[in-house]
């Protein structure tokens, strides 16, 4: 027996995709619109049966609601005016989610700039390694579970969560309306500058979070980050956990890592300063320990013995479009990530660096999609993050509106500057050399790069 209809508007993204996931599992007749659908949630919509169209015709609109409306429609586009015009039913994304599937969960959220969707990811595997079988929802596929959003059973459920605004009517960010009672804070910097002016509007919003956590609950964060101690300078009620990946100068953390080879693929985890266990792993990057220790302590706040969140993490399968691998073509590596922000594409570069052959490079492909990233916000910053690449190519996009002759100072002969796709491909396929390890770098779909450079380079027809 169905539980009604739920339409959904803005149903190809990772976050509403995986709503509509979850309520055809709770027994939801799920249908929805978007502009354009891509795999992997293309693929997971089809699996659940959920039906959808592509373009936002008001004639897809239901006879009545509720309506769940992403925070990618806006006032003036013609679904959202008939929406309002015949007086449907609707709620926000986080709101609906909030009252129909948290209100009686135990959730652990995973807030922060940088590492959301891993930690996530990592902490879902280890409560499901723990046989806690979580239910989830994550903005990205963890190699683990396959799909990106999970009902699972009472009483814990994880999700990813960001600042993100939640509706063009509901100007909160989105993590608001979960009421976590384990919660992450992985790292703060100034994002999202399509929404806010600057990092202290950031911290507000952060503090807001802070504010839903019970005094019973767990807040988990990494020494030494100022903004997030501003954060809960402002205000906290909750007992609060400090997680180092620098264990021999850091001091009163609860847990620590410290890496024991150059890729940090193997590390130590130590509590109260002592060694309780040793991890060999497929992930890299020091940012990746900061990530493991999150969830190893968020598991153990939900029940779980440190002892099988440590044993669990070899386990680990990753998770799709974080440093990812697609393909290897005669000893030429293709990796794709996620990475949004300089800091991102600093650490990704850095984790990476340490897996290139020897006579290889290390060759980034970056498309800058990001609002932030297309509005020039951290131009400066983007030189010294793609400085630890060895070759850069970067795809000017026409709706970029910041010139490139600074990165180019910065970076001289290491950066190629293409303004189309086509241009893009033929420059990296005429220096592409054997041993290279080929990084692409973006949070969209970058036009089919990633399969059109794999079947060059395997010499297949386009």
């Amino acid at each position: 027996m169905s539980a009604g209809h739920l339409h959904i508007l803005g149903i190809g993204g990772t976050f509403m995709g995986g709503l509509a996931q979850l309520a055809r599992a709770r027994g939801y007749t799920v249908t929805g619109s978007d502009q354009k659908l891509y795999p992997p949630m293309s693929d997971q919509l089809e699996l659940a049966g959920i039906e959808y169209h592509e373009g936002h015709d008001p004639a897809t609109l239901p006879e009545a609601g509720p309506v769940v409306v992403g925070n990618v429609m806006r006032r003036g586009m013609p679904v959202v005016e008939a929406l309002l015009d015949r007086g449907l039913d609707y709620t926000s994304g986080p709101q609906w989610l909030a009252e129909h599937l948290l209100r009686d969960r135990w959730v652990l959220a995973v807030a922060g700039t940088h590492g959301k969707t891993t930690t996530a990811s990592l902490l879902a595997w280890i409560l499901e390694y723990a046989g806690m079988n979580p239910g989830f929802l994550i903005g990205g596929v963890p190699g683990n579970f396959g799909v990106s959003a999970r009902l699972g059973d009472a009483p814990f459920f994880v999700i990813e969560a960001d600042e993100y605004d939640s509706a063009f009517f509901d100007k909160r960010a989105k993590f608001v309306h979960y009421r976590p009672r384990t919660l992450v804070l992985n790292n703060l910097e100034y994002d999202h500058a399509d929404i806010y002016p600057d990092l202290a509007a950031i911290e507000r919003q952060f503090h807001h979070l802070v504010r839903t956590v019970p005094g019973e609950g767990r807040i988990l964060v990494p020494a030494g980050d100022a903004a997030l101690e501003r954060v809960l300078e402002t205000g906290c009620w909750t007992p609060v956990e400090y997680l180092s990946t620098d264990p021999d100068s850091a001091t009163g953390v609860a847990l620590a890592a410290r890496a024991l080879n150059a890729d940090a693929s193997e590390f130590e985890v130590l509590a109260d300063g002592a060694v309780v266990g040793r991890v060999a792993w497929s992930m890299s990057g020091r940012h990746n320990l900061a990530n493991a220790l999150a969830a190893l302590g968020a598991a153990r706040h939900a029940g779980v013995p440190l002892a099988a969140g440590i044993e669990a993490l070899p386990g680990f399968r990753g998770v799709r479009r974080r440093q990812e691998l697609r393909a290897e073509i005669d000893g030429i590596r293709v990796i794709d990530d996620f990475a949004h922000h300089p800091t991102a594409i600093r650490l990704t570069l850095e984790g990476l660096r340490g897996q290139v052959a020897t006579g290889g490079r290390l060759v980034a492909i970056l498309e800058p999609r990001s609002n932030t990233m297309r509005m020039g916000v951290h131009a400066e910053a983007l030189g010294a993050a793609l400085a630890r690449a060895d070759a850069v190519h970067l795809y000017h996009a026409p709706e970029i509106d910041w010139s490139t002759d600074g990165l180019q100072r910065q970076l001289g002969e290491q950066l190629s500057v293409a303004r189309d796709i086509e241009s893009l491909l033929q420059g990296i396929l005429a220096t592409v050399r054997a041993g290279d390890t080929l990084v692409i770098m973006s949070n969209g779909g970058f036009d089919g790069l990633h399969l059109r450079l794999i079947d060059a380079l395997q010499g297949t027809p386009a």
